[in-house]
């Protein structure tokens, strides 16, 4: 009698198996725990007022390098709050602004996806989402009461980019939804972690946010690892390349305020630039926002010596984490 032969598994079919199932994973993960800015946030509460508590709007240090500098510190407490309003409603106009081009993209991606496709569903359960966070940043914009102008007149014409990335280059525009989800999701996490009395609406916003995004960036994570191996060599050397300069550009979009805020508060030129460029600390502060992606960068081949020294370059090379979300201060032992 022969022996049993176990027959060999196919390693394709089993990728896409345990991709579908991350996928049904954080699809059910959208299910099961949502929120709807209108219900779960009070924004009719007499706290809540834009005007209640006015010291709330004071930066935080623990993750706004604005607060740290000495020109911010040297202000009188109703300056710091009239800036404090005006930053704060201006990154929720950006926010609300570069997820309406996500979701422009997104929908484009779905378009062409086949049947059966796991991505659909989770694309779309994303979409739904994303459709929540821009209500709810327009609402803080609204409640704070300033005409903010959010992305300034030359970044807000990627507006135009999303639909055609995603349609042409879908790994590109993965790599372009983290480099503007990551770094936000960086900053709101440092200031739900450090305790400090921010004000409720912002605090409720960012709760939200941080607890949504998660699945949102664990998905452009898992769909490059499954998609960029499958890459040929001269296109996946191409994404080794892009990937720290989409990081560089987006998110300096993201984090950098427009001309505008530092017209409003006649904030010098000389500050301005080690705000967000010049100083040693500004530069770790934004290399920080990217360990995660410099680690996913490594876990699918792009990491090559041309790409490191692309990254140092751009000065955002530094350590990676060992897992998403890792402590920075744990982080920063791994080389």
């Amino acid at each position: 009698m022969s022996a049993a032969v176990t027959p060999a598994v196919d390693p394709d079919l089993e990728k896409a198996q345990e991709y579908a199932a991350k996928l049904l994973l954080l699809s059910e993960g959208s299910v099961n725990k949502h929120f709807d800015p209108f219900e779960d946030i009070d924004w009719d509460n007499p706290d809540f007022a834009a005007d209640a508590g006015e010291e709330r709007w004071i930066l935080p240090e623990s993750a706004d390098t604005v607060a740290r500098h000495p020109w911010y510190q040297a202000l009188s407490e109703e300056q710091k709050i009239a800036v404090g309003k005006y930053r704060q409603a201006n990154i929720a106009k950006v926010g609300l602004q570069f997820e309406s081009i996500l979701i422009s993209g997104m929908v484009i991606h779905n378009f062409g996806l086949p049947n059966g496709s796991p991505e659909f569903r989770y694309c779309s359960h994303e979409m739904i989402e994303e459709h929540n966070h821009t209500l709810m940043f327009q609402e803080m914009v609204n409640r704070i009461g300033l005409d903010v102008p959010g992305m300034g007149p030359l970044v807000s014409k990627f507006k135009y980019l999303g639909a055609p990335v995603a349609a042409w280059f879908p790994n590109l525009f993965f790599m372009a939804v983290l480099a503007g989800e990551e770094p936000i999701d960086h900053i709101q996490k440092q200031i739900l972690r450090s305790g400090e009395d921010v004000h409720p609406i912002m605090r409720g916003v960012m709760a939200i946010h941080v607890a949504e995004e998660a699945r949102h960036i664990s998905f452009a994570h898992e769909f490059l690892k499954n998609h960029v191996p499958e890459a040929k060599p001269a296109q996946k050397f191409v994404l080794s390349l892009a990937m720290p300069l989409v990081m560089w550009i987006l998110g300096r979009a993201i984090v950098t305020p427009p001309r505008s805020f530092f017209t409003e508060f006649g904030i010098p030129d000389e500050v301005r630039k080690e705000l967000f460029f010049g100083s040693k600390e500004a530069k770790r502060v934004f290399s920080d926002y990217f360990c995660d992606v410099r680690a996913l960068a490594k876990d699918i081949g792009l990491m090559n010596p041309v790409a490191k020294a692309f990254w140092k370059a751009l000065g955002i090379d530094g350590p990676s984490t060992r897992y998403r979300s890792e402590p920075l201060r744990a982080a920063s032992k791994v080389a």
